[in-house]
């Protein structure tokens, strides 16, 4: 032990490819080594470190050392020599063209970055992410040439978030407000950006002039409230001599974050931070009055927004319905679908950020009388494509179609509340179920359990009415969604047996530090009009997610639809906004709460949290009194702090599962000219190799069975438990998992209820009825089949399902201990009654409605999958929604 210690310490550096030295480090080896024998099916960790200790001796005896550091190739020869020569020849086959792969991932990831040298987060991230990367983040010349690495992005990210600490330092931060400053001669400062890109530096890092453009503005802000202690000058003297080096940590905290894949902020943070235009929320609310003057400066102010890289969420119940008068011109109401095309062609002609087209929410209340014409607009092709469409349910409706007798329910004139007409809630309900099991649209938003624990509909004057594209952010008009979501997969830690097990010291200490990461957001944030400026620092709301969850259970052998998975899902959700409203209050003390903090439901001692109402107090596992009462001690930093928003291109960036959506498929195909290609979740691919499964035919098999484990003879059961897809879970248990992440999430969740092919229209009227009572704020219902001619991606030409899916246990219990109204019964357990074999249709097979052309990625020209009720390319990255 001690002669190979002594042989390691001789070996200080590396040289890299580039002629460059680093730190040598013997576990590389190790590893390069190791997974050389786990595809030799020899995984023996003592054999790897073995084999190591025979390269450090040939090292030595080459007469590579401290003064000679040998270089990265001469390594890997070393390993291969040492491998034929202890009599290891597969190993060394395996070595070498694990080397060679080596070399051609390396050679690709300098081809998609368009460099001939890789920086330090090209060579840990895997090529797809690099990918996604290259083709929506990193910024471009007017040539579309790629002009910063990786390492750049996540610095330049990190860079301005960290400004925002640096403003609330107690030499420049005056909480209590009481100093004036002179506010004109900070703003001279933006009209001379220029002269000031990278002249300024915290410790290490070098401001940009858009970092710049956020320390003035970010001052700005605070002095007009009268919280700078100093003059901007005063402040950048400070900045001159040194004085915040202590930040240099922070923004390295941050970037740390994001480059080990343990947090990402939305999409628009990412695209825009450090960057021309600034803009770093995913979404935003926009009213539309029945008035021409503000329908106009709605569609302005849309406009300016798909340009910073935000998408828009509308409610549109305020316009009168077509045909009725207008008085003003004695003309007649075009009605709310034509201005919602209004909005669709803005959409189409300017690109978000210059990288995409926008993403729009367009709501009506059940109570408009254009509602039927609404719920099937989106059954033809070609019509609103860049809308989703959901109807807003409140409780008079509902009540109408679950007690009354006869489902009498009244439309009423947008001007003036008077009935219009009545029809039947029971025929309207059928009417959007048929439409969503068409096409997957319209949504259902139920903002009568929204608003059912709104702390905020006090200080604003009325409920929330609109949510954001995907729909999992209520928001005022003007207010936006500043979103981030932590990798639960990468927060777990091995135990002596060699299990995972979760960290949950590492989760409170992360949700802290995301929590002020958000916060920082929206004050170094460029927003695209001023209204939004003013309505976003009002309530300070923010939106801390997950991603990862389907992974980390798979690590944790936790079966996804399980009692044991509920509960851990739940006990996560809990843990995320209790921690985040704790560090909430905790900056609310440093930085001071959110301006109408005052004027809403927290100092009576309310929370927007239905599981603290919901669940008994002894199956909470943390102390909600106590937070409570910090909060009407010090107040809150963020009138909301939780969000589960989609994360598609954030978990392509992070390498894990999406949100908290169980896994779409185990294995996939990718079709090339040379033949089949397979995407494989790594954690499968690691547990299949680990128990001597894995070969290219068994993937075939798994690609074939719509990428599950399910019913295959040669996957041991406890494989098929623990890792299941989301075809293997029933619709009925999709609902269940997203309700145990809604009874602890302040906002809501971005979720796909995925449903067989062959469920009735009935079926989906069943899973409206079963969301509303789980306490779900919206459900977005997806037919297999029904938005597209043929399965997407993972499937291949002879497709064959070998299962069946069922309810669980846990779902039928809770049905029968809960569900008490006898018409909501009915439905659902007509829905459970006959089980029918999942006979999705094969790629060759066209669904027989509605005859729908597929929706294409508009980068790459693939097929487009949907998941968390979002469009997301599996190919480049694309996504349809804002935030991920």
């Amino acid at each position: 032990m001690v002669e190979n210690s002594q042989i390691e310490s001789s070996f200080a550096e590396i040289r890299k490819r580039n002629g460059d030295t680093t730190k040598f480090d013997q576990d590389k080896i190790t590893n390069a080594i190791y997974k050389a024998l786990l595809a030799t099916s020899e995984g023996d960790r003592d054999l790897a470190q073995s084999l190591t200790n025979g390269v450090l001796n040939k090292l030595s005896s080459q007469g590579f050392g401290t003064e000679n550091p040998p270089s990265v190739e001469d390594i890997q020869d070393m390993v291969e020599s040492t491998l034929i020569e202890q009599g290891h020849s597969e190993i060394a086959k395996s070595y070498i063209l694990y080397r060679h792969e080596r070399r051609k991932i390396r050679d690709e990831k300098m081809k998609v970055l368009n460099t001939k040298v890789l920086d330090p987060v090209s060579k840990e991230f895997d090529l797809n992410c690099l990918r996604v990367l290259a083709s929506r983040y990193l910024f471009r010349n007017k040539k579309n040439e790629i002009t910063e690495t990786p390492t750049q992005l996540f610095e330049r990210v990190s860079i301005l978030i960290g400004i925002g600490d640096l403003l609330h330092d107690s030499s420049v931060f005056n909480a209590a407000g009481t100093t004036p400053q002179n506010i004109e001669e900070a703003k001279e400062y933006l009209t001379k950006l220029d002269q000031f890109d990278y002249k300024f530096k915290i410790d290490e890092y070098y401001l940009n002039q858009y970092h710049f453009r956020g320390l003035v503005n970010g001052y700005i802000d605070l002095a007009q409230k009268g919280q700078a202690k100093i003059s901007f000058k005063e402040l950048l003297t400070k900045i001159a001599a040194k004085e915040f080096t202590d930040y240099g940590a922070r923004i390295t905290e941050y970037y740390d974050l994001m480059v080990n894949q343990v947090f990402l902020p939305n999409s628009p943070t990412m695209m825009n931070a450090g960057g021309r235009l600034g803009q770093l929320s995913a979404c935003f609310v926009l009213g539309m009055p029945d008035d021409m003057g503000k329908i106009m400066k709605t569609t302005s102010d849309a406009a300016l927004i798909f340009k910073s890289g935000g998408g828009v969420g509308i409610n549109y119940s305020e316009l009168r319905e077509e045909g009725d008068i207008v008085a003003s011109t004695s003309g007649v109401a075009s009605g709310p679908v034509s201005f919602m095309n209004i909005i669709n062609t803005v959409t189409d002609v300017i690109k978000q950020g210059g990288k995409r087209r926008g993403a729009n929410m367009g709501i009506m209340d059940v109570s408009h009388p254009d509602i039927e014409k609404f719920i099937t607009n989106k059954t033809e092709p070609g019509v609103l494509e860049n809308f989703n469409v959901s109807v807003g349910v409140w409780g008079d409706f509902w009540n109408a179609l679950v007690d009354s007798e006869d489902g009498a329910y009244t439309l009423r004139s947008t001007r003036d509340g008077s009935p219009v007409r009545e029809i039947n809630a029971h025929h309207l309900i059928d009417l959007i179920a048929t439409s969503a099991w068409k096409s997957a649209e319209p949504g259902l938003i139920f903002f009568d359990l929204i608003n059912k624990y709104n702390v905020f509909a006090k200080a604003r004057g009325g409920p929330l009415r609109a949510t954001n594209p995907c729909g999992e952010q209520s928001l005022y008009p003007y207010e936006s969604c500043n979103l981030g979501s932590i990798n639960l997969a990468n927060l777990t830690k091995r135990t002596a047996d060699g299990q995972y097990e979760f960290d949950w010291q590492k989760y409170e200490e992360i949700v802290r530090k995301t929590t002020r990461f958000l916060d920082n957001v929206i004050d170094v944030n460029h927003y695209p009009v001023p209204e939004i400026n003013v309505a976003s620092k009002e309530s300070r709301r923010i939106g801390l997610g997950v991603m990862g969850v389907a992974d980390l259970l798979y690590k944790l052998r936790i079966p996804y639809n399980s009692k044991e998975g509920y509960e851990f899902m739940g006990k996560l959700s809990e843990a995320l906004s209790y921690y985040s409203m704790e560090e909430s209050v905790a900056l609310a003390q440093s930085r001071g709460a959110f301006p109408l903090c005052s004027k809403t439901e927290y100092p009576e001692g309310k929370i927007p949290i239905a599981g603290y109402y919901e669940k008994p107090k002894q199956r909470h596992y943390y102390d909600w009194d106590a937070l409570i009462a910090k909060i009407q001690k010090h107040g809150v930093r963020h009138v909301l702090t939780t969000t589960v928003a989609p994360t598609g291109t954030l978990s392509m960036l992070a390498d894990c599962s999406n949100g908290m959506e169980p896994t779409f498929a185990l294995v996939f195909e990718k079709r090339v000219t040379v033949g089949r290609f397979f995407y494989t979740n790594k954690i499968f691919e690691e547990v299949l190799r680990e128990n001597g499964l894995y070969s290219e035919e068994l993937l075939a098999k798994v690609a074939d069975n719509y990428g599950s484990v399910k019913g295959i003879d040669e996957i041991p059961e406890w494989i098929q438990n623990i890792f299941v897809t989301a075809m293997d879970i029933h619709w009925t248990d999709h609902l269940m998992a997203q309700a145990v992440w809604q009874d602890w999430i302040g906002n809501a969740i971005a979720k796909t209820i995925n449903m067989p092919n062959d469920v009735s229209a009935e079926d989906v009227k069943a899973a409206y009825l079963l969301a509303h009572e789980l306490g779900l704020k919206g459900i977005t219902v997806y037919r297999d089949g029904s938005r597209h001619k043929q399965v997407l991606h993972m499937t291949g030409e002879n497709s064959q399902k070998t299962f069946e899916v069922t309810a669980t246990d846990y779902l039928h219990d809770y049905i029968t201990n809960n569900i008490k109204n006898p018409y909501i019964l009915k439905q659902i357990n007509e829905a459970l009654k006959v089980v029918v074999p999942q006979e999705l249709p094969r790629q060759d097979h066209v669904a027989a409605e509605p005859e729908i052309e597929e929706k294409l990625c508009p980068t790459c020209k693939n097929t487009l999958v949907l998941t968390e009720g979002c469009h997301i390319c599996i190919e480049c990255g694309y996504s349809g929604c804002t935030s991920g």
